[in-house]
């Protein structure tokens, strides 16, 4: 690789980590489907003609079976889903359904109806139709009726093999406000399911259908899904929705019982694809989002079996705690995975188990005798095993040497055995033998599953160090040594790096692996081939920075300790991604940073030693405060108000701050010279302060109408838009009057953000925006006046290299000073309402990311600043904390679970997302930094504290 400059630099950066992100997809989130599997249903016959599944999107398990306080009687506490409550202490079978990772709807309802769990990267096709390319109890059932939300049912309709096997009726939509009460979609459910079992006694055809077996009827609630992400999971609307849920689903059950005469062959299946947390998101795995309720009941369904009734030490199911308080701990509880229900209803209805289920019979929720179940639970495990055969006949055509799994080495003997067992009557030892088969054979497809899982994280973790140490090498040749070093290219080093990536690639090739695997041998090739060939050169760059450091025996000491302490920096930030208060520490340290350069800096720098500590530990609260943010008027007209002041100052005293005196003319000259510029510039930050406030009082009025729920009006949002795409374009138009100087640049960007934060905020977030723009200021200030700071260029010295981890600091508490990294959906949406009411989640998560991206764009804006007055290249610091922030990734990338619990998937994910996209995304913080900053003028003697006292003295004579 010929040496690069910056825009290859950072084209190889981005590259790099885009590709390198998508790793744990190709490692840890395998899609598990496969074709060419045999079907297989239970040779028995099933207990029922037809099948009822209800799903309460969003529905918590502790909610739906919780006292509460009745929405409509709030003096009064009491169980809000009776009818529910009824079926599971006497007629049925509960527990709950533990969801995996991500826990959204797509991935939720594949599970429930297919039995099988996507591959994690499934969710990004989630909200649209996408229809599911595998096989579901849908369809193999003889027919399928379904109603609900547009954005669930026709992935199953159109995914079927015989679209006239499936039905779907949906709403339009714009039924899917956000802002509105959502209790009207499953109404709408409810009604349309009763006409069509009217129009069923009109209709002669159809009555015939309906008396037929293998029916499967669908009935998807999305009320609570929308209720819970707009009120949260513990507001009376929620309640009233669970209420309007229980109402309904009775109406519906003694409506279709009647139709079929009591005829006791209806089995009802009632659940949730996700749950939800208390500030109204999912999608990660805590516990609120991973736990669903599951209440079965009717033909084929065991009634509740009584705990007193259990033989001694016998587990109830209630051992967890976690349904303490639900007033059923009378009842036994049996906890299934959501994979699990798609067997159960298979089994239930009759129809062929889907080929790519791994869901787990649950036996306890069968009213069947001995004999049933073990032809039932054999059946189940063929199905399994038949997946792993498949794959490991596929694994084994491809791979090099390939070991089987241990276990199952001898696969036709235990088929025997239990085929023999089962001839004989011995049913008992069928069932436990079919369960050790099914769990064997679950294990062994993770095996398989996992396989590749070596060779694969070798690969990735030597492509990291690879890029870290090619960064870090590429600083030092570019602005260390100013690019006078040669690299070293010969024969031999060119053949042993050839011969490894021949060899990885011929592997490939054999095993038929995937196009991405190409690219990850790639990278860690050619960027170690490139360091070794520089390896002189990072030599002496290495001990030019170290010579810098006076005596001879301390130098190496002093490189050793920088990079201990730089080290333990990092780790602490990893750290600080599961304990958000390690932000807070390190910025209460950080406050003290001025006074250990001595009583006579500080003395000269009064302002900044005692603004520096003030922002600092401002700045330390805000990862104290609750991540679970409650929407408030007053804190986002409070942060509002400080920005208007802010620009309200500016157009005051920023003149004089910002004119420029050009060398030799006096404060008066200048301003006569600049009077026209001025009034122009004046003019269009007045239109920019007069966009925070009007963005102000179009948020509140929004909010108001919201939390009143008479919905957002259109009027607000045609403002709320104008007022949005006003603050971007408006800007713009310094570029008519411009001014070069860097006091201006930055506030004229940090007014253009102010409205968009206003009005994408729900709480304290605009609190922070203001205070974390007035760090920006004083730590570029501060760090232009350390000792040993000049402005004429030079190259990095060792000492940058706090430059460097200031600035990857941050950028963590960019992110978690108004969320947590931990948990993605921390991120409310409720501000997003104020401007997209309907459902449209990429258009709500693009303004979201918008948001999110303001704090950054500050901070390249301030780096820019910071790189002017310390006299360093461009890109420098942003190419040593490419570097360094691939440290956080590389621990992320060990840290990703896919197993264990849910909370620590989602957590693993995010994370090493997180951590990647960071690397991607300083590539695009330092074009935009060297955009903001093109005529950008920062002169030596621009100062605020002194400075702007001594100009306004000026002014007044």
């Amino acid at each position: 690789m010929a040496r690069l400059g910056r825009l290859g630099f950072l084209a190889v950066g981005v590259v790099f980590h885009l590709i390198y992100i998508y790793s744990i997809f190709d490692i840890y989130f395998v899609s598990p489907i496969v074709s060419g599997m045999r079907p297989y249903d239970v040779d028995a016959p099933a207990p029922a003609k037809r099948l009822f599944l209800v799903v309460g999107d969003g529905l918590r398990a502790d909610k739906c079976f919780q006292r509460h306080p009745d929405p409509d009687e709030p003096s009064v506490t009491r169980y809000l889903s009776p009818f529910i409550r009824d079926k599971v202490l006497n007629h049925g079978t509960f527990g709950v359904s533990h969801t995996r990772v991500p826990t959204e709807s797509r991935p939720g309802h594949v599970a429930l109806i297919a039995g099988l769990y996507e591959d994690v990267s499934a969710v990004t096709t989630g909200w649209k139709m996408n229809p599911v390319n595998f096989d579901s109890v849908f369809n193999e059932s003889r027919h399928t009726w379904s109603w609900g939300s547009p954005d669930i049912l026709p992935m199953f309709k159109y995914g079927a093999s015989d679209l006239s096997r499936v039905d779907a009726w949906t709403y339009d939509e714009e039924m899917e406000d956000f802002t509105q009460d959502a209790i009207n979609l499953d109404i709408w459910v409810f009604d349309r399911v009763k006409s069509f079992f009217e129009d069923a006694r009109r209709d002669p055809e159809l009555y015939a259908l309906l008396q037929k077996d293998k029916l499967v009827f669908f009935l998807h609630l999305l009320g609570l899904d929308t209720t819970g992400h707009s009120y949260r999971p513990y507001s009376p609307e929620y309640l009233r929705n669970i209420k309007v849920v229980d109402q309904g689903l009775k109406q519906v059950h003694d409506l279709v019982e009647e139709f079929y005469g009591y005829d006791g062959k209806t089995s009802w299946v009632f659940t949730a694809d996700h749950g939800m947390s208390d500030w109204g998101s999912h999608g990660d795995g805590h516990p609120d989002n991973t736990r669903t309720p599951l209440v079965a009941w009717g033909a084929g369904v065991k009634k509740p079996v009584h705990v007193e009734n259990l033989p001694a030490g016998a587990k109830t199911g209630h051992e967890d705690g976690f349904s303490g308080d639900w007033g059923l701990t009378g009842v036994r509880r049996n906890d299934v995975a959501q994979a699990d229900v798609a067997a159960l209803m298979a089994y239930l209805v009759g129809t062929k188990f889907p080929v790519n289920s791994v869901g787990e019979l649950p036996l306890d929720y069968l009213d069947a005798d001995d004999e049933t179940k073990a032809k039932a639970i054999w059946t189940n495990a063929r199905q399994i095993l038949e997946m792993y055969k498949v794959k490991e006949a596929q694994k084994n055509a491809t791979h090099v040497n390939y070991k089987p799994y241990g276990s199952l080495v001898n696969i036709p003997e235990q088929l025997l055995e239990i085929e023999t067992l089962l001839e004989n009557g011995a049913y008992t030892s069928v069932i436990q033998k079919s369960m050790i088969l099914i769990k064997t054979s679950l294990d062994g497809l993770r095996y398989l599953q996992t396989y590749d899982w070596l060779l694969l994280r070798t690969v990735v973790t030597l492509g990291y160090l690879g890029w870290i140490a090619y960064a870090l090498t590429t600083v030092i040749d570019n602005h260390v040594l100013n690019g006078s070093s040669k690299p070293e290219r010969g024969i031999f080093s060119f053949l042993f790096f050839s011969g490894i990536l021949v060899s990885l690639y011929g592997l490939f090739f054999m095993q038929q692996s995937s196009p991405t695997y190409y690219a990850y041998a790639l990278f860690p090739v050619v960027f170690w081939h490139e360091v070794f060939v520089r390896r002189k050169s990072l030599g002496t760059g290495i001990k030019q920075l170290v010579n810098e450091n006076p005596g001879k025996k301390s130098k190496y000491f002093s490189l050793f300790l920088q990079t201990v302490c730089a080290i333990g920096f990092l780790e602490a930030m990893v750290t600080g991604y599961f304990y958000r208060e390690v932000f807070t520490f390190c910025f209460v340290l950080a406050s003290l940073a001025p006074f250990f350069y001595g009583k006579t800096f500080v003395l000269q720098n009064k302002a900044l030693c005692i603004l520096w500590p003030i922002c600092c530990l401002l700045m330390s609260t805000f990862t104290l405060l609750p991540v679970i943010k409650v929407e408030s008027e007053f804190q986002i007209l409070l942060g509002g108000a400080l920005m208007f002041a802010m620009g309200i100052a500016y157009m005051v005293f920023g003149t004089a701050i910002s004119d420029g005196i050009p060398a030799g003319q006096t404060m008066k000259s200048t301003v006569i010279n600049n009077a026209n510029r001025n009034i122009a510039t004046n003019i269009i930050i007045g239109i920019q302060v007069g966009l925070i406030a009007l963005s102000m009082i179009v948020t509140s009025s929004s909010v108001r109408s919201l939390q009143a729920k008479q919905g957002l009006p259109f009027g607000n949002q045609v403002v709320g838009w104008l007022v949005l795409i006003l603050s971007i374009v408006v800007p713009q138009f310094h570029s008519l009057y411009p001014n070069p100087h860097y006091f201006h640049h930055l506030t004229v960007l940090f007014l253009a953000c102010s409205p968009i934060f206003i009005i994408l905020t729900i709480s304290y977030e605009g609190l922070f925006y203001v205070v974390f723009s007035l760090l920006l200021v004083t730590w570029t200030q501060l760090e232009s006046r350390l000792p040993g700071a000049t402005t004429t260029a030079r190259n990095l010295k060792l000492g940058d290299l706090r430059i460097s981890l200031g600035l990857l600091f941050l950028l963590q508490s960019a992110f978690f000073s108004t969320g947590n990294i931990a948990s993605i959906s921390s991120f409310s949406l409720d501000s997003v309402y104020r401007l997209i009411p309907i459902f449209s989640p990429f258009a709500m998560g693009a303004l979201l990311l918008l948001k999110l991206m303001i704090p950054f764009a500050l901070i390249s804006a301030n780096m820019v600043v910071l790189n002017h007055r310390a006299g360093l290249g461009s890109g420098a610091v942003f190419m040593v904390v490419t570097a360094l922030c691939d440290v956080l990734t590389l621990n992320f990338f060990w840290l990703v679970r896919d197993e264990g619990s849910w909370l620590e998937i989602g957590t693993g994910i995010s994370h090493f997302c997180i951590g990647g996209a960071l690397g991607l995304f300083l590539s695009a913080l330092e074009g935009f930094g060297r955009w903001w900053g093109k005529g950008l003028r920062v002169p030596v003697e621009a100062q605020i504290e002194v400075p702007l006292l001594e100009k306004l003295e000026e002014k007044k004579e």
